[in-house]
């Protein structure tokens, strides 16, 4: 295809199960655009047809400066049907993640996502596939800010109680979802920020790539992610933090994205002001009070020995 509608094709952007992204250029606002073309292999399947369109609409009615905008909506002769974005070219969070980065900027974007979700929260829509390469970077204002994309899982809060088909990423997965058995809510969305927030710091998932839904639906609830903040040279409470956003009982993370997003951005502060963690304790060198007397102890007994050779061998 050389145009879609009165847009003409630049080139592909990227491509997924259900769609590709194409960059074009609308010839009457003189600006580029990106535009979502359901793949051809799902033509004739009507509810991913339906899915399709009502991420369109889903984004049309939000309207945020956080979630990727649409300004159009069509179809193509086949059938198949498109819309038309914003384009937001500054790459994703999976190519920071990829590069690494220094701890207060992972936490920033991480807490930028965090805002980002909570719009949809606002709107009744739970995400459900919260990933590095679903979080846009924007570059146009200056800093790079997050904005949230691709939709097609999303799912309104309303009806996730009784969702069970298994939707996501399984390394940014919250437990509850590799269950398909529904009943989960915002705080999946919470649970993949964290898993978000963990990778950009260390350029690793918190529970590894490799699990798969069996592994993650199987995972021992009383199992934590390894401490980080050490490794990046973070306060300690960032571990503390993590923790809760990537608890297996949604009771024990944030309550919202939000909250996530604030608590974020206060660990990101005190890194900015110079805080960082007490250097951890060699084994066998705690200098407490037991071990002073402990090593006054032998001191003596090496004392009385030296004092006992020295008089066997002047006697």
């Amino acid at each position: 295809m050389e145009a879609i509608g009165r847009y003409q094709l630049r080139h592909r952007l990227g491509s997924g199960a259900f769609a590709t992204v194409w960059l074009a250029h609308d010839p009457d606002l003189s600006v580029p655009v990106a535009i979502k073309v359901l793949a051809d292999n799902w033509t004739t399947d009507l509810d991913i047809h339906r899915r399709f369109l009502a991420e369109a609409r889903l984004l049309r009615r939000i309207g945020d400066d956080r979630v990727v905008r649409v300004h159009d909506i069509g179809e193509l002769p086949d059938g198949r049907p498109f819309f038309v974005m914003d384009l937001v070219d500054g790459g994703t969070v999976a190519d920071v993640v990829r590069a690494g980065c220094t701890p207060d900027v992972a936490l920033r974007l991480a807490a930028e996502a965090a805002r980002g979700l909570q719009v949809l929260h606002d709107h009744g829509v739970v995400h459900r596939d919260v990933k590095p390469g679903n979080l846009l970077l924007d570059e146009r204002t200056g800093e790079p800010h997050v904005v949230i994309a691709d939709l097609g899982m999303a799912k309104a809060l309303a009806e996730s109680s009784g969702l069970t088909v298994t939707a996501g990423t399984p390394a940014y997965m919250a437990p509850e979802q590799a269950h398909g058995t529904g009943g989960f809510d915002q705080r999946a969305d919470v649970y993949a920020v964290g898993a978000v927030a963990y990778a950009l710091l260390v350029q690793r998932p918190p529970f590894g790539v490799d699990a798969g839904l069996a592994g993650i639906a199987g995972r021992d609830p009383k199992l934590t992610p390894a401490p980080v903040a050490a490794e990046v040279g973070a306060p300690a409470d960032l571990d503390v933090l993590l923790r809760s956003a990537l608890a297996h009982d949604p009771a024990r993370r944030p309550s919202s994205a939000t909250d996530l997003a604030d608590r974020l951005d206060a660990l990101r502060e005190r890194i900015e002001a110079g805080e960082r963690p007490a250097r951890p304790t060699r084994p066998g060198r705690d200098w407490t009070t037991g071990s002073v007397a402990a090593l006054a102890t032998a001191a003596f007994g090496v004392f009385t020995l030296a004092t006992w050779l020295t008089l066997r061998l002047l006697g």
